[in-house]
């Protein structure tokens, strides 16, 4: 059950969930909305996937930085792990797999993106965490148990990033190798926080093959 902090907000685009046998959640960044990482599935070879875009009450997933201690981020954090998990709940009513399902987060959505399939891992299709890591101000690896099974998780990221420390992002990496994941990290110098062309070709080329 969601709890009152993120309202249930979903946005959809791509085919249908009845049509599509693929589904991408994508999830936006702080002080984004869900129309504006949307935008980015242009750019993907995600013709023939459904698109579902949970979208942040008041356009933030949590208040502090991904790197606070997660209580300093609760309850929004658990609120908004729990709307993605809502989106994927609404894949799998539709009939989708896990291993149909993929995930594609920027910056605060990356970071989301990468926490909830490290707490919930099995085989899914893809994940792609534009700028993210792990969140905490420590990583708990408690939090993380199961297998990926070889999911293809693509990372790109900026060095130096004015959010998000490449040892955070290297960290994550190695967590999620360990649990079985297919991992390919790029590290972009000077690369602003932003999306780059690259980053969208390396995504294409190893999770949306």
């Amino acid at each position: 059950m969601i709890n009152n902090m993120h309202k249930i907000n979903i946005k959809t685009a791509g085919k249908s969930l009845q049509e599509a046998d693929k589904v991408l959640i994508m999830i936006h960044g702080r002080g984004a909305d869900a129309r504006d990482i949307l935008s980015v599935a242009s750019h993907l070879n995600v013709q023939e996937y459904a698109l579902l875009a949970p979208e942040a009450t008041n356009n933030t997933w949590y208040p502090y930085s991904f790197m606070a201690p997660s209580e300093q981020n609760e309850p929004w954090l658990s609120s908004a792990l729990d709307l993605v998990k809502e989106a994927v709940d609404t894949a799998r009513e539709q009939g989708v797999n896990a291993e149909n399902i993929y995930f594609l987060g920027f910056s605060q959505g990356a970071c989301l993106a990468l926490e909830f399939v490290a707490r919930n891992a099995e085989q899914f299709g893809g994940v792609v965490a534009l700028t993210g890591g792990l969140i905490g101000d420590k990583i708990d690896q408690e939090n993380y148990s199961g297998n990926f099974n070889g999911t293809p998780i693509f990372m790109g990221t900026g060095n130096p990033d004015p959010h998000v420390p490449i040892e955070r992002v290297k960290e994550s990496a190695n967590i999620l190798e360990k649990m079985n994941a297919k991992v390919h990290l790029r590290v972009y110098e000077g690369k602003p926080h932003s999306v780059s062309q690259d980053e969208i070709e390396e995504a294409n080329k190893f999770v949306f093959k």
